[in-house]
């Protein structure tokens, strides 16, 4: 029974999963080839990708009008690790391979940078922890110990630790900037976003559990529930706030730049470690959300003290929500505010970063699309859902508008304006992290990364046998997968109780009429099996998988002590839904 502990909650629900969809909604849309869809994801990625190796490494980003690099978070490299776990998404576990040791030996966290505690945190420390604990899969050699151990978990051990002088406050809300050798610069300024106060639960939370101190978590849960105490009477949030005086600077409330991805964690920080009290939190604030900023299917801006409207816009970053309200089972509402949106691409070719909903139009010094990838992030969460084609329309609109429009000979460039298609000098490292990512996974039913539990790998850890590969995966906010069983491999505490036996009895009763069986993986590494036509090499690295039936009294999970579900997509749904 051991050895499947480390599934947590995530096999356990297997008997919870939603029907599949209704006969039908799985077609493609007429004329789309979700194919050749895929491949020419495939190709925007490598014309990115080689470009920014050949101009622009070891910089942050690739400047692509001018085909030369430019630091511009921290000088770490920083689209060479955005864009680690794509690779293996992608299927090109030999240029995985390869990274990772490029990486070990040049990024040097040890720097006199002043840096973003929060962009820092999503890219760098979850683009680290993602690879991390995709290197086996990826056919790494990994050191004995993993995934308790490894030099990308010391990386990012190493990098979070540069960021813990941030949030030495007297709320425990962090500073937004930290000089990754000197600490918090005195002049400082103490206002931060909502965002970059409550967008470090995912990461954190997987630090402390692999590596077994807790100083990580405890200080992002410290942050959250400094912006929950602060929260106003109606149950709003501001934008911005003093970090040692909790006092909001402004005022504004939505669901959007600023706020977004502290909603985002609370829903993702509840899935990733069963956590009544932050589903909870959210649900609060759906209300909220619901009550004073939702109108007609649109979010919009309001004083988060009335209620009042104040920005009535749409802004690009909003397009997150939809995939959010998939994960806690609100579907319909998601779908009709997705359409909402798919409108606004529609009518641009992009979402600009502001959109006015009453006038039907961009914003002055707002029409710009950086390649954003939450729209699409959206329909990926949502066409596994539903298998609505319409979710596969927006994925093929978005990569002939992409290649049509940004595509120039150096990558991709920011459109400056979607109005008369002015570019700009700059491919942000999310491209290749997210956009290309989740367009990649849109059309690509069968990756790994959307394995429903049948298939899993079972390796050796210092606290006994661990599951991991099970599916279930987590994205953090830069999209970078974190594998939810493997937060159980590096426990020291063996006096969980497990209550799955009678659960998992019934369900294979109901299947006792279909074939079902669980292929356990031996200790070997396993290269991706779709391999990259561009990676020869790729078969060397690692061997096929051999398979043998499991025995089903070795399933077990613990006991879920909240009233949410855990679905083994990562889906959260409520006992009334």
């Amino acid at each position: 029974m051991a050895a499947l502990r480390s599934l947590g909650a995530l096999l356990c629900l297997w008997a919870l999963r939603l029907p599949a969809p209704p006969a039908g909604t799985g077609a493609a849309a007429p004329g789309l080839d979700v194919a050749s869809y895929r491949e020419r994801v495939r190709a925007m990625f490598y014309h990115a990708y080689e470009h920014y190796l050949e101009s622009a490494f070891p910089y942050d980003e690739l400047r692509p009008l001018t085909c030369d690099g430019q630091d511009t978070w921290g000088s770490f490299s920083l689209t060479l690790i955005d864009a680690l776990d794509t690779l293996l998404i992608l299927g090109n576990v030999s240029e995985f391979q390869r990274v990772v040791n490029v990486l070990q030996e040049g990024v040097d966290f040890d720097i006199d940078v002043n840096a973003s505690v929060f962009e820092t945190n999503i890219r760098v420390v979850g683009g680290l922890l993602s690879a991390h604990l995709l290197s086996k899969k990826a056919g790494v050699e990994v050191e004995v110990g993993w995934p308790c151990s490894g030099p990308l978990l010391r990386m990012a051990e190493e990098a979070a630790r540069k960021l813990l002088p941030a949030f030495q406050t007297p709320t425990g809300m962090p500073y937004g900037t930290v000089n990754l050798l000197h600490g918090v610069n005195p002049g400082e300024t103490p206002v931060t976003c909502t965002a970059g106060i409550g967008t470090f639960i995912v990461e954190f939370a997987t630090l402390s559990h692999l590596t077994g101190d807790p100083v990580f978590e405890d200080v992002a849960r410290k942050a959250l529930k400094a912006l929950w105490k602060n929260r106003s009477d109606i149950g709003l949030v501001g934008n911005h706030i003093d970090v040692l005086t909790a006092k909001w600077v402004a005022q504004d409330a939505g669901i959007g730049a600023g706020v977004d991805s502290y909603f985002e964690y609370l829903v993702k920080g509840a899935i990733l470690l069963q956590d009544k009290e932050l589903m909870s939190m959210f649900l609060e604030y759906n209300k909220a959300i619901k009550n004073y900023t939702k109108f007609d299917d649109w979010y919009l801006w309001v004083q988060m003290y009335k209620g009042t409207v104040s920005m009535p816009v749409f802004q690009s970053l909003e397009a997150y929500w939809p995939g959010l309200q998939s994960l806690i089972g609100d579907v319909d509402n998601a779908m009709r505010t997705f359409l909402n949106y798919y409108t606004v691409w529609k009518q641009f070719g992009g979402l600009p970063e502001f959109y006015n909903i009453p006038q039907g139009y961009t914003v002055d010094k707002r029409e710009g699309y950086p390649l954003r990838p939450e729209l699409i992030e959206s329909a990926m969460y949502l066409y596994r859902a539903t298998r609505d084609p319409t979710l596969l329309e927006l994925g093929r609109d978005a990569v002939e508008s992409i290649e049509k429009i940004s595509k120039v000979d150096c990558g991709f460039a920011t459109i400056k304006d979607l109005r008369d298609h002015r570019l700009d000098n700059r491919m942000e490292s999310f491209f290749l992290a997210e956009t290309v990512k989740y367009l990649y996974l849109l059309f690509d039913p069968d990756n790994f990364i959307h394995n429903d539990g049948s298939v899993f790998d079972v390796v050796i850890t210092p606290y006994g046998e661990c599951v991991l590969n099970a599916g279930g995966y987590v994205f953090n906010t830069e999209a970078h997968p974190i594998d939810p069983a493997a937060l159980h491999c590096c426990r020291k505490r063996k006096e969980e109780q497990w209550e799955v036996e009678d659960l998992m009895r019934e369900f294979y009763s109901l299947k006792k009429n279909k074939k079902f069986t669980l292929k356990r993986a031996s200790d070997h590494s396993e290269g991706e099996s779709a391999k990259d036509p561009k990676d020869a090499s790729s078969e060397k690295g690692g061997e096929k998988r051999n398979s043998r039936k499991s025995s089903h009294s070795l399933l077990s999970c613990p006991s879920q002590s909240f009233n949410s579900k855990l679905a083994v997509l990562g889906q959260v749904f409520l006992d009334n839904t």
